[in-house]
């Protein structure tokens, strides 16, 4: 048990000891539950949901003013920099003049200066080259791409609620696969294999309700109490609900227990064009977290130690995540998955 836990007093730790801890083997089966057409249901309706064109491509404290930000979304090249107040830009990443790679150029005074040719831009429409709209939430950044999304664009993208930025811990993890984000987003949606794939982070798995359950919401919401894995018997319990706000996008919100309002936000941003015939998908992954007990405290202030750790552990779930997602992909392709 956490020490400090009575009333009116948050403890340093939020540890519970497991008393009946099973085996791995032993665990209750879950493959009844996660049934193909009701994980392929929820799919449809989260791709069916708008996203005004908005595509997450990386952390934001990964975008400086130092150098540009070269990335790849939907086979389009993205240039992205920060000029002398920190105001992000984004637009084509070649460049107008000859088409070099812009993501080689410098900054140099807030302005992206071509390496090829010495052509600067200042983040305004010039010789042909034009921005995109780009937004920075604080934990990532957007670009908005109206010609690949072909939504009615929005000005701004519908970001999850967070806690307080002052008061959070945030990490970015970046991974890829051979995969769609429709792989991706549906790997999110299948919450009952966690205890099963993943037993060195998850136990005590249960799905308490989903979309077409007793409870469940419009807003197709799948609540799930889990333990958080420490060691041994040592776990963190909470009970999280987990929901497809957009088409590449599924966030895993804490709703009880130990930091109750963290997020985990996994977005599926296509790094290839739409019906490519060896598609691959960036898994961006923003892990939000907040706490109320005093030795939250001490792990901000330990944040630039914390953060490879928690990216780590990101990475190692993804590993097999994403080996799955890239299967389940492949058994598409050959009309072979279940369902």
């Amino acid at each position: 048990m956490s020490t400090g836990d009575r009333p009116g007093r948050r403890g340093l730790v939020p540890l519970r000891l497991r008393r009946d801890a099973v085996a791995w083997e032993r665990q209750r089966p879950t493959w009844r539950e996660a049934r193909p057409a009701l994980i392929a249901e929820a799919l449809e309706r989260a791709v069916g949901r708008p996203s005004g064109n908005w595509y997450v491509v990386g952390a934001a404290r990964d975008l400086t003013g130092r150098r540009p930000l070269g990335r790849t979304v939907a086979g389009t090249e993205v240039v992205l920099w920060r000029d002398e107040e920190g105001t992000p830009h984004a637009g084509p990443g070649a460049c107008p003049h000859l088409g070099a790679p812009l993501k080689d150029a410098v900054v140099r005074c807030g302005r992206l200066v071509c390496h090829w040719h010495g052509l600067g831009l200042d983040g305004g429409p010039f010789a042909g080259w034009e921005p995109w709209p780009v937004h920075d939430d604080g934990v990532l950044v957007w670009v908005r791409l109206d010609r690949v999304g072909g939504e009615t664009p929005t000005e701004r993208p519908a970001v999850p609620a967070r806690p307080p930025r002052a008061a959070a811990l945030a990490a970015v993890y970046t991974g890829a696969g051979a995969c769609e984000p429709q792989d991706v987003v549906a790997n999110r949606l299948d919450p009952w294999h966690g205890a099963w794939l993943h037993p060195y982070s998850f136990v005590d798995l249960v799905v308490r309700d989903h979309p077409g359950g007793a409870v469940a919401d419009e807003d197709d919401v799948l609540l799930v109490d889990v333990s958080f894995k420490v060691a041994g018997r040592i776990v963190v319990p909470v009970s999280a609900a987990f929901h497809a706000p957009d088409p590449r996008t599924v966030v895993m919100r804490i709703v009880a227990g130990e930091g109750a309002g963290s997020v985990v936000e996994t977005h599926a941003t296509p790094l290839t064009p739409a019906g490519a015939g060896r598609p691959r998908t960036a898994v961006v992954e923003a892990i939000v977290a907040g706490s109320d007990r005093r030795g939250f405290a001490v792990a901000r202030a330990l944040a630039p130690l914390l953060r490879p750790a928690m990216r780590a552990a990101a990475g190692r779930l993804w590993r097999d995540d994403l080996a799955y997602a890239e299967r389940r992909r492949r058994l598409r392709a050959e009309g072979r998955f279940p369902g």
